[in-house]
């Protein structure tokens, strides 16, 4: 019994060993084709495929890494999107982790719920989507100024952040058009917020993590943001 028990212990590692060969050698073929950094290489549960997680990115591909596949992969028993699903859950982050001093900090209500943002003083969606969270209330909202759209970005954040009050630059300008007057000369946090957003691999404002480290990209309704806050809170 104890000559069995061994066997079937070394089988379960020498698996074991084939597995992690297996996706090492995954990993480094699709880097080389592919020129990014993979970071993790998983079995998909489907069709004999690996789950390549790279940039940011979910990609599929076979053990002979003779093919990659890009999109979303549809589990069809219950109509699940598994590759949305990974996604989201691989780019979540710890939210405790945020340096919340680089941000604007704007209070509605008790503000019992909280999120964060990052957004270009620019950006038209950000417009849309401070305009849309008037709507919300009992909610903080730590909004990262990252201005990735033009120079002219830049300046505003600067200027913003430099303002008497940061809040009402931030919202006069997003919110009501009103020219931001702070000179730009504080001791702001741009390029911090910006290397921060090169590592959260931030490509597009606006983009929203919850308190639970979800990420969502876009300018999403308010009534979905109000919808997924009450989930995290009941949640707790």
């Amino acid at each position: 019994m104890k000559h069995l028990f061994w066997a079937i212990a070394a089988c379960a590692a020498l698996l074991a060993g084939l597995a992690h060969a297996d996706e090492a050698s995954i990993r480094k073929a699709v880097e080389e084709k592919l020129g990014g950094k993979v970071d993790t290489v998983t079995k998909s549960g489907y069709l004999g495929l690996y789950e390549v997680f790279v940039d940011g990115n979910i990609f599929y591909t076979d053990e002979k890494v003779a093919v990659i596949i890009a999109g979303n992969l549809i589990d069809t028993k219950n109509m699940q999107n598994v590759t949305q699903e990974r996604l989201q859950k691989l780019s979540s982050i710890k939210f405790s982790e945020l340096p919340l001093d680089l941000a604007v900090k704007t209070v509605r209500g008790k503000g019992t719920r909280v999120f964060a943002t990052f957004e270009d003083p620019n950006c038209g969606y950000c417009k849309r989507f401070a305009k849309d969270l008037q709507g919300i209330d009992d909610i903080t909202v730590y909004t990262f100024l990252y201005p990735i759209l033009s120079h002219d970005s830049e300046v505003k954040a600067k200027q913003i952040w430099c303002a008497p009050d940061k809040t009402k630059a931030w919202l006069g300008w997003m919110v009501e058009g009103n020219t931001p007057t702070g000179d730009g000369k504080c001791n702001h946090p741009t390029e911090k917020v910006k290397a921060l957003g090169d590592k959260l691999r931030i490509t597009g404002t606006p983009t929203l993590f919850f308190s639970n480290g979800e990420r969502v990209g876009g300018a999403i309704p308010a009534a979905q943001v109000d919808k997924r806050l009450r989930q995290i809170a009941d949640a707790k």
